[in-house]
């Protein structure tokens, strides 16, 4: 059973709506991640969740009980901010205490609770520093700390990492997903990076125009996007267009301008209904006509543009369907103006709405 739920929300600034019949479940213990563009409405639903605004329509739940009009000062959630919004004439130990006393709890729990989450954070020696005297990484995990602390219902994060240097996210995002297991606490964590959520989530949303396009595993999400705005967002930039489609069990036969191809049904895919494909550079297959026969699934071309990556060089394959972009391994590289043939494995085709 799910332990937030959110029904057909509705939010609107000056009458233009934000999110408009949104509909969410999060499961008891878990991480779901919002991804999106900006504007796709995911730091909005994260405001919505914890009280800083309020649905036009519908309702959000919360354990069994109704949350849609408890003001943010009763809900007993922890907020981790992307500015981090330390005190900065307060130490860390005071920081993290802050919210306690607020709560008017004992000196002695105070204590004892603050301890334990510096303990959790990492931040054990660090106590008496003051925020300027901290580094990035540090002074998000007092960050996270404080949210902690007051033992909340539910982790809210917005952009947590935004801040900080290609390295320090990568780190700070292992230490957020340690402590959200350690804990076991219930989270719900924004952000527009897609290697970040993927990394650190049960789930991921996507979100476009105020909808979720896909929820799924991340894994799933990776490998078959159901929409094309899905598969455009994660790294699938080939698409063709079908004319039309047959199925025969678990093998979809499809034509393209004159071309056959097959795509299936199945290994987790899940009913693929589209009429438009979708394959990521690396999955495309690029060889002369002594590597790759025609038929199936394959498309005579000419390299249009070749560009050198590193480890691999890229290609842009101009064919009868349209151009394709194709990354290769190899020590000899095509030429422009080379005649090649693309194979489009099909276990690597996905089929999107």
């Amino acid at each position: 059973m799910a332990m937030l739920t959110l029904e057909n929300i509705a939010v609107a600034y000056d009458q233009q709506y934000i999110l408009k019949d949104f509909n969410l479940s999060v499961e008891k213990g878990s991480l779901i991640s919002l991804l999106g563009p900006s504007g796709c409405g995911k730091t909005t639903t994260l405001r919505l969740i914890a009280g800083f605004l309020e649905a036009k329509d519908g309702r959000f739940t919360l354990n069994g009980k109704d949350y849609t009009r408890v003001p943010v000062n009763k809900r007993n959630f922890g907020f981790v901010f992307q500015s981090y919004a330390l005190f900065p004439h307060l130490s860390v130990y005071d920081n993290v205490a802050f919210g306690l006393r607020l709560r008017k709890v004992s000196k002695a729990d105070i204590d004892r609770r603050v301890r334990k989450m510096l303990e959790v954070a990492n931040l054990i020696g660090f106590e008496q520093r003051f925020p300027k005297e901290l580094s990035g990484g540090q002074r998000q995990r007092v960050a996270i700390a404080r949210a902690l602390v007051i033992e909340p219902d539910l982790l809210l994060f917005d952009e947590p990492l935004s801040n900080l240097d290609a390295n320090l996210r990568v780190n700070m995002r292992v230490e957020i997903r340690r402590i959200q297991q350690e804990l076991g606490i219930t989270t719900v964590y924004v952000s527009h990076d897609q290697e970040e959520c993927f990394s650190i989530s049960d789930q991921v949303a996507i979100m476009n125009k105020g909808i979720i396009e896909q929820l799924d595993a991340p894994s799933t999400i990776f490998k078959y996007p159901k929409t094309e705005f899905v598969a455009r967002f994660i790294g699938f930039n080939n698409f063709i267009s079908f004319d039309n489609r047959q199925e025969d069990g678990r093998e979809i036969q499809l034509q393209a301008g004159g071309h056959s191809f097959l795509a299936i049904q199945g290994e987790g895919r899940g009913a693929q209904q589209g009429l438009k494909g979708a394959i990521r550079p690396d999955d495309l297959k690029l060889g002369t006509s002594d590597d790759i026969d025609l038929g199936a699934n394959v498309l005579p071309g000419r390299v249009k543009v070749s560009t050198f990556l590193g480890r691999s060089y890229q290609y842009v394959v101009e064919t009868e369907l349209g151009d394709f972009t194709v990354n290769k391994e190899m020590e000899q590289p095509y030429v422009s103006g080379q005649e090649v043939r693309v194979l489009f494995p099909v276990e690597k085709l996905i089929l999107v709405e």
